[in-house]
């Protein structure tokens, strides 16, 4: 799928009682760029605050809201459900049960948490929920960019929507009108290259597995305990995007995770 996107870049800038001697040639130009198929996009960030709707998979990171219609947005429910936002005010932003964080699990996938600090997986009805507090390959999202329009593909293999009670859902196996969405981004321009990989995982593998023990372990007793397994299993997981999953179930068999059975 495509989603490359060409840009052309504005005039010069206009001062009062300066002739316009090339406006004809600007015009031509225009009108070859539009025969040409050549994509001329918008900043109308100020319209939702702030927030630019992302254009490629490498701008999803970080805080992102998920618009669905104009100006409304996935919100999250205090129950671990999903529902579509009330309409904002233009110029106004989404509100901070609207935002969730995106974490790149692969190529081609993120992860989403909500602000409850849980990640977003579907049920066995293709209901959303925000109940997870480690990314398997239930938690992850792909997102598909075609023909400038973008669409969110589950775990079940459907689209992100919402049904007529008004939960977010994934029942569509094909991305109809209804399914089209935004992702919008409050990000600087230029930040950081490696924003979109968590902090524990920056860094050797090994050192990736410590960060997240730490994070997670309840210490009782007072000591760090790191699995002694192979970590070939690891280096596969990396690679196949079920990391945090895999890394659960080693610090499971430690008994020491404040998050495991």
């Amino acid at each position: 799928m495509d989603d490359s996107y060409s840009f052309v870049k504005g005039g010069k800038l206009k001062l009062k009682g300066t002739k316009d001697k090339s406006h004809k040639k600007h015009k031509k130009k225009r009108k070859r760029d539009h025969e040409g198929g050549i994509k001329v996009t918008e900043d109308n960030s100020a319209d939702y605050g702030g927030w630019w709707a992302v254009e490629k998979f490498d701008d999803i990171t970080g805080s992102i809201a998920v618009e669905m219609g104009d100006h409304s947005y996935v919100s999250a429910l205090d129950n671990g459900l999903f529902t579509l936002g009330a309409a904002r005010e233009m110029g106004e932003g989404p509100a901070p049960e609207e935002v969730i964080t995106a974490i790149r699990v692969g190529d081609t996938k993120i992860a989403l948490k909500s602000g409850y600090g849980k990640y977003l997986s579907i049920n066995v009805e293709g209901v959303v929920t925000g109940r997870s507090d480690a990314v398997g390959s239930r938690e992850q999202w792909e997102p598909v960019f075609q023909e400038g329009k973008l669409a969110l593909l589950g775990c079940n293999s459907c689209f992100l929507g919402v049904n007529e009670e008004g939960d977010v859902c994934c029942l569509a196996k094909k991305a109809q009108e209804g399914e089209m969405i935004k992702i919008r981004s409050n990000a600087a321009h230029g930040d950081d290259p490696l924003a979109s990989i968590p902090v524990e995982e920056r860094g050797k593998l090994k050192d990736t597995e410590v960060n997240y023990v730490k994070k997670f372990q309840s210490f009782e007793d007072r000591r760090l305990k790191i699995s002694k397994a192979d970590k070939s299993d690891l280096k596969r997981a990396k690679v196949t995007g079920n990391l945090h999953e895999i890394m659960l179930d080693r610090r499971e068999k430690m008994k020491a995770d404040r998050y495991c059975k």
